[in-house]
């Protein structure tokens, strides 16, 4: 049963300002300018690139630049960034700003990812509040010339025994953020397990800039309940929109008070398949590009009648006549399997055994985490 609510007033970032208050998380091999722009396609909201390495800009690696790719129709250019040095994040957010006309700068502290984390970045980064204090004022002073915001994006910590959410929170409002995003779980859980939003809640009332939930989004009806439960400005969504694109346009219609739209039948999603398709192709070629679209074919298919042949066949498609031809096989009547909404998408797995971390790095939760390192394209994409 949807939930009701009354029209949102939209997201405002300092001068930027979002009709739907919804944000598509950065997710490496996903995000690219053709996803971003399918989704923005279905709804309003803000659509982040692929995670970036600020080293790797500054460096002008060519693998991070090629990621710098964005759609003509993107009128909102916003970036995520990964960066452990704050003399880098700056010299990379201004870049952004000058030369890629960026209008939204993201920082990235919660990525759980072991290469990451072991290095002192993402998710583990926040332990050190000093740095994180220098890093954030650096990419804020390097965006406040050209009247960028900045952002920042979390999780509760590293562990339970290691929490980070309330200081990160204490720290981005001294630094001038314009909002914090929160995932409700730690670094430890990764993706496993459900998503813990009181903390949200609980930042929202120590704040005074906006917080973003982050979690077990899956349907518009979460995304309205998180809303109510913690007092958020808006939503982070992540793995709900894989293979569903169209999720937006629910989004959209939800926290606009506007009946939602029917759910797409199979020939439908054939559809929204085909124009992804499409989109990959006109920024990386037609064989690149269906080799693209391969990844996303179980996300789309999920919980449909389709044989596993033919999903096989998708899954090595190489060009647009050979995806048309096996698209034509799907049962374009077959209705939408209600049974999958609510449920999980993309990566989960189990909680990490021990979170990779640079050698006594828990020991000075002040320290400014001398000897982190930060390679130029390593971590780019997540």
């Amino acid at each position: 049963m949807s939930t009701a609510l009354a029209p949102h007033p939209g997201l405002t970032l300092g001068p930027l300002h979002v009709d739907t208050p919804v944000v598509l998380a950065p997710m490496a091999g996903v995000t690219n300018a053709a996803y971003r722009r399918l989704c923005a396609e279905q709804g309003a909201g803000l659509y982040v690139c692929e995670m970036i390495t600020s080293r790797g800009i500054v460096e002008r690696d060519d693998h991070t630049l090629r990621m710098l790719v964005f759609d003509e129709a993107e009128t909102t250019r916003s970036v995520q960034l990964y960066g452990t040095d704050p003399t880098y994040v700056g010299k990379a957010a201004e870049i952004l700003c000058a030369e890629y006309g960026v209008a939204h700068v993201d920082l990235n502290f919660g990525c759980p990812v072991p290469k990451v984390t072991r290095k002192g970045g993402g998710g583990a980064l926040p332990w050190k509040r000093g740095l994180l204090g220098e890093i954030l004022d650096a990419a804020v002073a390097a965006c406040a010339p050209y009247d960028v915001p900045v952002t920042m994006k979390t999780r509760l910590g590293i562990d339970a025994d290691h929490l980070t959410y309330r200081d990160a929170g204490r720290i981005a409002q001294e630094s001038g953020c314009a909002a914090i995003a929160l995932h409700g779980r730690t670094v430890e859980q990764a993706y496993a397990g459900e998503a813990d939003w009181a903390p949200i809640g609980e930042l929202v009332a120590d704040l005074d800039i906006p917080v973003l939930g982050n979690g077990d989004v899956w349907e518009a009806d979460d995304a309205l309940r998180m809303v109510e439960q913690t007092g958020a400005a808006g939503v982070v969504v992540g793995r709900g929109c894989l293979g569903r694109p169209w999720l937006f346009a629910d989004l959209a219609a939800a926290f606009a008070g506007a009946p939602r739209p029917a759910l797409p039948t199979l020939g439908e999603v054939a559809d929204m398949m085909r124009r992804h398709a499409e989109l990959l192709g006109a920024i990386m070629g037609e064989t690149r590009g269906c080799v693209e679209l391969r990844k996303h074919v179980s996300w789309y298919l999920k919980g449909f009648p389709a044989g596993g042949d033919l999903r096989r066949a998708l899954a090595t498609v190489e060009d647009l006549a050979g995806l048309d031809a096996l698209l034509a096989r799907l049962d374009r009547s077959a209705p939408y399997p209600v049974s999958e909404l609510g449920s999980p998408r993309g990566r989960q797995g189990s909680p990490r055994r021990r979170v990779a971390l640079p050698e006594g790095w828990l020991e000075d939760a002040d320290g400014s985490g001398t000897g982190v390192s930060e390679d130029a394209a390593e971590a780019s994409g997540g």
